[in-house]
């Protein structure tokens, strides 16, 4: 797949963001800056790579507690970030840094409409989902998960510092039953899709990831596209189905029940006790999750 020539055909060259002046952008931790320019040079070393991790304690333990963990089901374990990279490869390290930093970048933030602890623990179970559906379809599973974790990411900077915007769609959700990716392109002519692509273009992220979180409002459209059909692209965006506190897809859940009765190979019910149980693990914050995937299909999956 040609990443570069399709971000290309989606958004342009990137030059000219879509993103008001007034929206404040996250910050990336300098260390995953670093280590995101650092590995592109193919003599980087992994004792390199990790002593440029190591100086952040706390992506350090990331990356631990993630390349430890069970879902990763690797028979070695590391003790060091030089160790980590050893075991993920210095691509998937990067990738799942780059989440990681984007996602501590968001707690710092503030939304008026957005409940940031929910908003990153949905993130977290969409990742997870991800990864499940990319390895059905036998596509890369770890592009898949961080690019499920960063498809929302400029949502709580751009319902805060547009409030005005946003808000109406907050009210009227309910009675309107408007995707927010179509509400957005009514009223400003873009959407948080076309926002973030611009911003992560400018970071410098992988156009793989770019893309993906383009097109994560293509819904289950993708999952038949030829070219796409059988990518990253296409679980991200089955993904993107998964109920959230904004309800940005009106009849997302209805269209996971639909998919688990149409596709043999998809469980939805075992998939997402899979993420509960992953999500248990690899949640920063201990205990239940009251709003969880697996809640929603329990509830979805019995009124079928």
């Amino acid at each position: 797949m040609d990443w570069s020539a399709l971000r290309i055909s989606l958004m342009g060259t990137g030059s000219r963001s879509v993103v008001p002046s007034r929206v404040k952008l996250p910050i990336l931790p300098l260390a995953v800056t670093k280590f995101s320019q650092r590995s592109a040079d193919p003599t980087a070393t992994p004792k390199e790579l990790g002593q440029i991790v190591e100086t952040d304690s706390g992506l350090t333990c990331e990356l631990l507690r993630y390349v430890n963990s069970s879902a990763r089901g690797m028979s070695q374990k590391a003790n060091s970030a030089q160790q980590a990279i050893g075991l993920l490869g210095v691509r998937d390290c990067k990738l799942y840094l780059l989440t990681k930093a984007v996602d501590r970048a968001l707690r710092g933030r503030e939304s008026k409409l957005i409940n940031l602890r929910s908003f990153s623990a949905n993130n977290l179970e969409r990742a997870l989902f991800a990864r499940h559906v990319a390895r059905l379809l036998r596509t890369d599973a770890e592009t898949a998960f961080a690019a499920a974790m960063l498809q929302d990411f400029m949502l709580p900077a751009l319902t805060n510092d547009l409030f005005s915007t946003y808000l109406p769609f907050a009210k009227e959700q309910e009675k309107t039953q408007i995707d927010l990716h179509r509400f957005e392109r009514k009223a400003q002519n873009w959407d948080h899709t076309e926002a973030a692509g611009h911003v992560m273009y400018a970071w410098g992220f992988p156009d793989e990831l770019t893309c993906c979180t383009l097109l994560h409002h293509r819904g289950l459209k993708l999952l038949a596209d030829k070219k796409l059909g059988r990518t990253p692209a296409a679980a991200v965006a089955v993904s993107a189905l998964i109920p959230d506190a904004l309800g940005q897809v009106a009849n997302g859940m209805a269209q996971l029940v639909a998919l688990d009765s149409k596709w043999p190979a998809f469980n939805l019910l075992a998939v997402a006790e899979q993420v509960d149980r992953d999500f248990q693990e690899l949640s920063p914050v201990a205990g239940a999750n009251p709003f969880s995937f697996l809640r929603h299909c329990r509830r979805a999956l019995s009124a079928a």
